[in-house]
């Protein structure tokens, strides 16, 4: 498959690697500079471009910006018309410290309200990208760790869950987008336990029904 990243940052350049390593087909794109773009491409056996060549060359998007970075990023991105786009944002204000959105609405909702032609699937944004290479290491091993997983678009959400799998991951199925309205704010809740409890940052997790 091929899987454009738009966002250079731990999440993207992370779950670049992840599916590089995987056998896909990866196009790195935006960043505050080409060279980390070139870096990124090497190595991970990837390519490098502008948004606008990321986004005619994959078959999926991966979203992974600061939020500040959004009406840009798709300023370059174009309508993305039926193109399946991840989102793996959470609606933070500059010091990542509060959410910008909540409730009332979520960021994967307003981002399907900016693009409403693209097909989105919201994953990946409530696990720390440190959990991604020690996750990958232990793929094939049972229970796989969960990844919340919301959109209104099925068949979008299936080419989700293979990409999830494909990290080691199981997608945990959440409904629709407007579950974001809650799954943001849990965003919130495991980074407090990776970031700032004891144990390190590489949190996972699996919901079990009794």
């Amino acid at each position: 498959m091929k899987i454009g990243i738009l966002g250079s940052g731990l999440m993207g350049s992370q779950l670049g690697r992840v599916w590089a390593a995987c056998g896909h087909d990866v196009i790195f794109s935006y960043a505050r500079n080409t060279s980390k773009l070139n870096m990124l491409a090497r190595q991970y056996g990837a390519l490098a471009g502008r948004v606008d060549e990321a986004v005619r060359y994959a078959d999926v998007l991966l979203l992974a910006v600061h939020w500040s970075r959004i009406p840009d990023v798709l300023e370059q991105a174009g309508a993305l018309e039926g193109k399946v786009v991840l989102n793996c944002c959470v609606p933070l204000n500059e010091a990542n410290s509060e959410l910008v959105l909540g409730t009332t609405t979520s960021g994967a909702e307003e981002l399907a309200r900016l693009r409403p032609a693209a097909r989105w699937v919201s994953c990946f944004n409530t696990v720390p990208s440190e959990a991604f290479r020690p996750v990958l290491s232990g793929k094939g091993q049972s229970p796989a760790p969960q990844v919340l997983t919301y959109g209104d678009d099925a068949s979008a959400k299936k080419i989700a869950q293979k990409l999830i799998r494909d990290a080691g991951f199981e997608p945990l199925e959440a409904g629709s987008l407007r579950t974001a309205r809650f799954a943001e704010p849990f965003a919130m809740v495991t980074a407090e336990l990776a970031y700032a409890q004891a144990g390190g940052p590489a949190l996972t997790y699996r919901f079990t029904k009794l």
